[in-house]
C-alpha cells in the first residue's frame, strides 16, 4: 500500500470529522482505530480545534508526519454520522488508498439537506425557546420575525465575517433593536423574554460546557480553546445586546420567567430542540430521537426540582439522563453520541442567566451581573460533571465487558496484548 495517500486519506476523514463537529477525544479515537486496522508499528495523534497532526511508523519501519491546520467549521451531524460509519468501514476492510479516496468522496458529495429547511428550523428554534421563557401571542410573532433574520442575515454575514465575537455582536445588535423597537410600538410584551429565546439561536454556552468537560478530561489545551471560543462568542451576544438597549433606552426588563404551563414548557422546549436538530443537519429518525430526548431532558429538570429546589442539583441529573440517552441511542444506531446529545440538551443551555449578566452590566446593576454569572458558570459544571459521570460509568462498564471504549496510544496497545494472551 501507498502509506503515505493512506495516512493522507485518513486525514481528509479527520478533518471532515472535525468541521462537522466531532468531539476531540472521540475523534481521537477514530484516528488511533483507523491507524491500528492499517498495521502501523507506532502512531501518534494529536488534536486541537485547529489542528490535526498524525505520525506513523509503517510495518516496513518507515515514518511519516502529516498535518492539518482547521480555519472553519460548519457543524453537520449527517455528514458526521456517514463519516463516523466510513470509520468503522476502513477499520474492517482496511481499503486502499484508492477505495478509501472513492468511499470519502461519497460522503463528502451526499445531496445536501433542503434549502428551506434552515428558515424552518431558526423560526422553530428560536420562537419555541421565546415561548418556553414565557413570551406571549404577541412576543412569539416578533420571535418568529427575528429568528427568520437571525438565519438571513447570519447566512450572507458568515461569508465575509469569520470572527465569531463580531459575528455574534451584529446579529444580536439588529436583534435586541429590532425587539426593542416593537415594543415601543406596542407590539410585544415582553422584549427581553424574546431575546432570551433569540440568543439561544447565537449561544456558545454549550462550547464552554464541552470545554470544561474536556479540562476534567485532562485535554487543557482543547479545554481551554473551547471556553474562550465560547467566551468569545458570548462577549459578542453581550456587546451587541448591551449597545441596543444603550440606544434605545426606555425598555427596563420586567424579569425572567419560564411558561407557566408545564405542558406549554415541554412542548415549546420540543419543538425548539427539534429545529436546532435541523440546524445541525440531523437527519431521519434521529431528528425524533433527538426531540424525545429533549423531552424527557427537561421533564427530569422539572422532577428533580420539584422535590429538590436546587437548579444544580435539577442540571446534574438531567445532564447524566441526555448522557446516558445519547450513549444508548449512540449504539443502537451506530452513530456519534454527540448526534443525540447536542440538541438534547438545549433546554439545561443557561441562555437567561447570560442575557441578564450582560444586563446587569448595562444597567450597573453589579449585584445582578455578578449572581448571574455564578448560575450561568454553575450550570454549565453541572452540565459538564453529568456527562463526565456518563463517560467513567461507560468506560468502567466496557472494561468489564472486555471491550475498548477509547482506544489512545497506550490504551490500543494494552487491548492488543489482552487479545494475544485471550
Amino acid at each position: 500500500m501507498d502509506y503515505k495517500r493512506i495516512l493522507q486519506g485518513i486525514l481528509d476523514i479527520g478533518e471532515s470529522m472535525l468541521k462537522s463537529g466531532a468531539e476531540n477525544f472521540r475523534l481521537e479515537d477514530s484516528l488511533y482505530r483507523m491507524c491500528r486496522s492499517y498495521g502501523f508499528k507506532h502512531s501518534d495523534v494529536f488534536i486541537i480545534p485547529s489542528n490535526i497532526q498524525i505520525t506513523i511508523e509503517t510495518p516496513e519501519g518507515e515514518f511519516f508526519t502529516q498535518i492539518r491546520h482547521i480555519e472553519t467549521t460548519d457543524i453537520d451531524f449527517d455528514r458526521l454520522n456517514y463519516l463516523n460509519n466510513l470509520c468503522r468501514y476502513v477499520c474492517a476492510h482496511t481499503p486502499d488508498e484508492a477505495e478509501l479516496r472513492q468511499k470519502y468522496l461519497e460522503v463528502i458529495h451526499r445531496p445536501k439537506q433542503h434549502p428551506a429547511a434552515p428558515y424552518f428550523a431558526g423560526i422553530m428554534g428560536g420562537t419555541g425557546f421565546a415561548v418556553f421563557f414565557g413570551c406571549n401571542f404577541m412576543d412569539a410573532i416578533v420571535a418568529v420575525i427575528v429568528s427568520l433574520m437571525i438565519i438571513v442575515v447570519g447566512k450572507q454575514l458568515s461569508k465575509l465575517e469569520n470572527n465569531l465575537m463580531i459575528h455574534n455582536m451584529i446579529l444580536a445588535f439588529l436583534s435586541e433593536s429590532f425587539i426593542l423597537l416593537t415594543a415601543r410600538f406596542g407590539i410585544g410584551n415582553h422584549p427581553d423574554r424574546t431575546m432570551i429565546g433569540i440568543v439561544m439561536l447565537l449561544i456558545s454556552a454549550l462550547g464552554t460546557t464541552n470545554g470544561i468537560r474536556d479540562l476534567l478530561q485532562r485535554d487543557f489545551i482543547s479545554g481551554f480553546i473551547n471556553i474562550m471560543n465560547s467566551f468569545l462568542g458570548a462577549a459578542g451576544i453581550a456587546f451587541g445586546t448591551g449597545l441596543s438597549i444603550l440606544l434605545l433606552h426606555g425598555v427596563s426588563s420586567d424579569g425572567f420567567i419560564l411558561n407557566p404551563s408545564i405542558p406549554i414548557q415541554l412542548i415549546s422546549c420540543t419543538v425548539a430542540c427539534t429545529g436546532f436538530a435541523l440546524l445541525f443537519k440531523i437527519r431521519g429518525r434521529q431528528v425524533l430521537y433527538s426531540s424525545v430526548g429533549a423531552f424527557f431532558t427537561w421533564a427530569i429538570y422539572l422532577l428533580v426540582f420539584s422535590v429538590k429546589p436546587s437548579n444544580f442539583l435539577a442540571t446534574l441529573a438531567a445532564a447524566v439522563f441526555v448522557g446516558f440517552y445519547a450513549f444508548i441511542m449512540s449504539r443502537l444506531n451506530k452513530a456519534p453520541s454527540t448526534i443525540f446529545l447536542t440538541a438534547s440538551v438545549f433546554p439545561l443551555i443557561p441562555g437567561p442567566n447570560l442575557y441578564y449578566m450582560m444586563y446587569g452590566c448595562v444597567s450597573r446593576d453589579l449585584n445582578l451581573a455578578f449572581s448571574e454569572t455564578i448560575v450561568l458558570l454553575a450550570t454549565c459544571l453541572a452540565i459538564a460533571f453529568g456527562f463526565i459521570i456518563v463517560d467513567m460509568v461507560a468506560r468502567y462498564s466496557m472494561f468489564a465487558l472486555r471491550r475498548d471504549y477509547h482506544i489512545g496510544k497506550t490504551f490500543g496497545r494494552n487491548a492488543q496484548k489482552r487479545k494475544k494472551k485471550s
